[in-house]
């Protein structure tokens, strides 16, 4: 069931839809998880782009990406709703950034992003109560991002 606050949200608006994840942000339980795994598919349609396109689709991403979660905030009236989740998208694409082939790997890449997103070590929880807005929204995700991002490329290393 929707929650209440949620109700201004309507996926037939494409920002909202995309800062739904798709729809993925309404799941009852752990939308932000939900989020990151509607990512999955969207990372694989991508990840055979050579790395200059692909860092180019981030980078236009995170920029779509403060509108279309202040577009969601504003209808929401409500400042990074769990709901909201393009932020977990752009931030796992991030993670995945030149990131060996495999299942093994998304896997990885998906329990380091989420990892950081949840417990936010700082200077991530630092940003996500300063910063608000579009801008705040994304830029926690984008920090955790690349925390994961450097765990897993470590991980690749060593490995």
């Amino acid at each position: 069931m929707r929650k209440p606050e949620l109700a201004a949200l309507r996926l037939s608006n494409p920002l909202h839809l995309l800062a739904l994840g798709f729809g993925s942000g309404l799941s009852p339980v752990m939308p932000g998880t939900m989020g990151t795994l509607a990512a999955i598919p969207l990372y694989w349609l991508v990840q055979g782009l050579p790395l200059g396109w692909y860092l180019l689709l981030l980078a236009l991403g995170f920029v779509a990406g403060i509108k279309i979660c202040e577009a969601a905030t504003n209808a929401i009236g409500r400042h990074d709703h769990g709901a909201i989740v393009w932020d977990e998208i752009i931030g796992f694409g991030i993670t995945m950034i030149a990131a060996p082939a495999g299942w093994g790997w998304i896997a990885a890449g998906f329990v380091l992003f989420r990892f950081f997103d949840i417990v936010k070590p700082w200077p991530i929880r630092w940003f996500d109560r300063r910063v608000h807005g579009g801008f705040g929204i994304m830029l926690d995700d984008v920090i955790a991002g690349l925390f994961a991002l450097a765990c897993l490329q470590g991980l690749a290393v060593l490995l």
